[in-house]
């Protein structure tokens, strides 16, 4: 299995994530795209000093991954790629920002460290929670609640195509990839020289792919719109996640959550 197809396999393993029985998959949707959305801008509000008021915001990731079965370990795996780029955002502040904040014996805390960590870890939480709401929601649910919000009929079109495209071009990369190495038996990679043929190939290949596809489509009965995925009506679980999500999120927003911790355990 080359690494194509380890990507492909990758991306029908979310999609059989989502097909999971429990709690969270059960909940509507839409419900779960505003508790995400709405964790994002709470998560992302906290000033880049507020290291400890931001902390206790990773216990609402990590109930819903107990409560959907999801293992923490299949989340960063996924995410090896991402959780790199992401955390590297704040690697310079503590060059920039070099105020002390904190001294413990000889070591020195500035802010810039301070707002390294706060940087990193919003990404962390972010990343999470998205992962979160694909694993147990899956792309053709989310597409049928934003098409409830009324989210611009296009917009959705193109999201739910360019995720579904994802795979028909990583299996195309996947069948050129073992061509080219049939061709040239052990060579690692693709050599450089071939790098300009083996593009134009695959641009080729996606074309003709594509119009296929579009083909198959108008024999099926597409009209510029999808009949998206039949999403259950609102219950009042539903509401209750959103206003529970809310609740909790504004207490950890205003309520230093770490420092009350600490005051009632050293009284």
């Amino acid at each position: 299995m080359n690494k194509m197809e380890k990507a492909l396999s990758e991306l029908s393993g979310m999609d059989r994530l989502a097909e999971q029985d429990s709690p969270l998959h059960r909940i509507h949707p839409s419900a779960k795209l505003l508790s995400t959305v709405l964790y994002v801008i709470v998560t992302v509000s906290f000033s880049k000093y507020d290291l400890s008021g931001l902390f206790p915001m990773i216990l609402w990731p990590l109930l819903l991954f107990q409560i959907s079965g999801i293992t923490l370990r299949s989340c960063f795996y996924r995410l090896r790629i991402v959780l790199p780029l992401v955390m590297a955002v704040g690697l310079f502040n503590p060059f920039f920002d070099r105020t002390p904040v904190l001294k413990i014996g000889a070591f020195t805390v500035t802010g810039g460290m301070i707002s390294m960590l706060t940087l990193m870890l919003k990404g962390v939480y972010c990343l999470m929670a998205s992962y979160l709401l694909m694993a147990t929601t899956g792309i053709d649910q989310l597409c049928a609640a934003l098409r409830k919000m009324h989210f611009p009929r296009m917009l959705v079109t193109l999201l739910l195509l360019t995720y579904r495209y994802v795979g028909v071009m990583t299996e195309e990369l996947a069948v050129m990839t073992d061509a080219y190495q049939l061709r040239a038996p052990g060579q690692k990679g693709i050599h450089i020289s071939a790098w300009g043929s083996f593009q134009g190939q695959l641009l080729l290949r996606s074309m003709d792919r594509a119009q296929e596809l579009y083909s198959s489509m108008l024999l099926r009965g597409y009209h510029e719109h999808f009949h998206y995925a039949d999403v259950s009506p609102f219950h009042w679980t539903d509401l209750l996640y959103i206003a529970g999500s809310a609740a909790v999120f504004f207490f950890f927003r205003y309520f230093n959550t770490a420092r009350l911790i600490g005051t009632f355990f050293v009284r």
